[in-house]
């Protein structure tokens, strides 16, 4: 707050002039950073509840999965543009389909995957793709290695980042299209748009609330199946001074009536999150001499 004495006709005035929340708020460049050679490691964990009720029968399939995410970066420009390889060294998974038994599968300690993991156990340990990406998070070039594995999926890899500097409570939106396959053949594309809001900043951590809202029309339950899938909403924590995520949790939880008849309902439930595994600081070990 600044304070000015004013002289107008001869008399005086105290004008005082004083800022606006706004203009005294922070504002923060986000924005991703690399360095060549280094790798980055996420845990991830996926569980997946779906309940279904069709003419009077309800089943339940349940999936849970744990896995590490590496990124090895190759280059990076002096625009901060970086190239790096995309991998899934190990998974752990679970499952239980209707009316079969439980399925487990540990590509760390089992030789052989059961039957239906041959796909996931086809990308594991091997590179699923090379990616170059932006300092604001946009894809400049996908290369998809030659793998039947499902974890090479070609989703978004990370949220995209604003162009200015901004402060808490800031809104951006990145337009999406949703890819649902039909059961006649073909692909049907769902305009969806993500937001995204920086909900604080703590310690040199932003958090920041995604969602998802679907633009296109659904009047089709079938299709309405589909699409509730990709409507996760949650939390992703960047931090700002490293330049990289370093947590995520994203839910799910939706119904849907008709999706196979008038009888018959679905629920669909998952939990995504993913943490970031530090590099540990190597530490020389004491020589003898030091210890006398």
């Amino acid at each position: 707050m600044k304070i000015k004495l004013v002289f107008i006709c001869g008399l005086s005035f105290l004008y005082l002039a004083v800022k606006s929340p706004a203009a005294e708020q922070e504002k923060y460049t986000l924005r991703y950073s690399f360095h060549p050679g280094e790798t980055l490691r996420w845990n991830v964990e996926h569980r997946s509840l779906v309940r279904t009720a069709v003419s009077g029968t309800d089943q339940t399939a349940e999936t849970v999965s744990y896995s590490e995410k590496v990124w090895r970066v190759k280059d990076v420009k002096p625009d901060g543009a970086a190239t790096f390889e995309q991998l899934v060294p190990w998974v752990d998974m679970w499952q239980k389909l209707p009316e079969s038994n439980e399925i487990r599968y540990d590509s760390r300690t089992d030789a052989k995957p059961p039957v239906g993991f041959e796909d996931v156990a086809a990308s594991v340990g091997v590179p699923l793709s090379i990616i170059t990406m932006d300092a604001k998070g946009k894809i400049l070039k996908r290369q998809r290695k030659e793998t039947r594995g499902v974890a090479a999926n070609e989703g978004a890899i990370t949220i995209p980042l604003p162009d200015e500097p901004i402060a808490v409570g800031h809104v951006w939106t990145f337009p999406c299209d949703i890819d649902v396959p039909l059961e006649s053949g073909g692909v049907k594309k769902i305009k969806a748009l993500q937001q995204f809001k920086l909900e604080s900043v703590k310690t040199g951590v932003a958090s920041i609330r995604v969602s998802t809202q679907i633009i296109s029309p659904v009047t089709e339950p079938a299709i309405e199946a589909q699409v509730v899938q990709r409507e996760g909403t949650g939390v992703v924590r960047f931090d700002i001074d490293a330049g990289r995520i370093v947590g995520q949790q994203m839910d799910v939880d939706k119904h849907v009536v008709g999706f196979r008849g008038q009888a018959s309902s679905l629920h669909y439930v998952t939990r995504f999150t993913e943490q970031w595994i530090p590099e540990i600081a190597k530490i020389p070990a004491k020589s003898s001499d030091a210890l006398k």
